[in-house]
């Protein structure tokens, strides 16, 4: 298969197959606040892929854009074994929104809450507290910055950027997965606090595509640990943001070093993300990709 390098992002390299064909590949870099940290996180790259094939599936009835994650599969791109870390996928036109659903109050939210009392254009009650859980799902739509920080927008604006027709149906697929997937993990004992979606266009269908529901775009709570009123511990990598503010760095590149026994509790709580919302060992799927 005829390939070409097409992009790299914070934690994915880009690869254009046959010209119909992307592949994803998903390195163990770790990115907060929007830089990519010094060190690599050990299997990330799995996890990510790994979950998001697992969500894909589960989601059979929403149009998305895998074609296989199969070692047999994917092309050689130069990057050495592939298997358990890529996606190949249809070529689709990214919608230039994110859609950010929020089942609890937390991270931006909470501070545009104790600024405002909204979060996106939407009015909440007052009272709430750091983590609390909403009254029902928001879906709190972000413009994608193609460098800096993304920047939460209304409902109203996003379906003037997106058009009314394909945010409505992004919208719908959003909300209904969210609603889902956290029913599903709080029979593992597993809060989806929030995550985000996103979507594209292959010609007028609205596809998801991806990662989804990992601990990248995602904020997975200990259901038996979960306390209103404070920022919860996590399977995901806040874990690493809090270390961060603790070394008191001001989000500005470079990022400080992180010392090893973080890179191990972060990987730890990869796995454990993973194998509690999957429901499965992490070398089942390990297992799958060589196929």
């Amino acid at each position: 298969m005829a390939t070409k390098h097409v992009g790299s992002g914070k934690v994915r390299e880009l690869f254009d197959v046959n010209n119909d064909r992307l592949l994803l590949v998903a390195t163990d870099r770790i990115s907060a606040y929007d830089v990519v940290l010094p060190q690599i996180i050990p299997n990330k790259g799995m996890v990510l892929t790994g979950l998001s094939v697992y969500w894909l599936e589960y989601f059979s009835d929403v149009p998305n854009h895998l074609v296989s994650y199969r070692g047999a599969d994917l092309p050689d791109v130069g990057m050495g074994d592939l298997r358990g870390r890529a996606m190949l996928v249809r070529k689709a036109e990214p919608l230039p929104v994110e859609f950010v659903v929020r089942g609890y109050l937390s991270g931006s939210g909470w501070r545009e809450y104790v600024s405002t009392g909204e979060v996106c254009g939407h009015k909440l009650r007052s009272g709430l507290v750091e983590s609390s859980e909403l009254d029902e799902p928001l879906l709190t739509p972000a413009t994608k910055a193609t460098s800096g920080h993304d920047e939460n927008i209304t409902e109203e604006r996003a379906a003037e950027i997106v058009g009314s027709e394909a945010y409505r149906v992004a919208r719908g697929y959003a909300l209904d997965m969210y609603a889902r997937a956290a029913g599903l993990a709080a029979t593992r004992g597993v809060i989806i606090a929030d995550t985000k979606f996103e979507f594209g266009l292959i010609g007028n269908d609205v596809v998801l595509i991806d990662e989804i529901l990992t601990p990248d775009s995602s904020r997975f709570w200990p259901e038996d640990l979960y306390r209103p009123g404070r920022p919860q511990p996590s399977f995901d990598k806040q874990y690493v943001r809090d270390w961060l503010d603790e070394q008191g760095w001001d989000h500005t590149p470079p990022a400080p070093d992180m010392p090893q026994e973080v890179v191990n509790a972060t990987t730890q709580r990869y796995l454990e993300a993973y194998e509690r919302v999957a429901d499965r060992p992490f070398m089942t799927f390990l297992d799958e990709v060589v196929a």
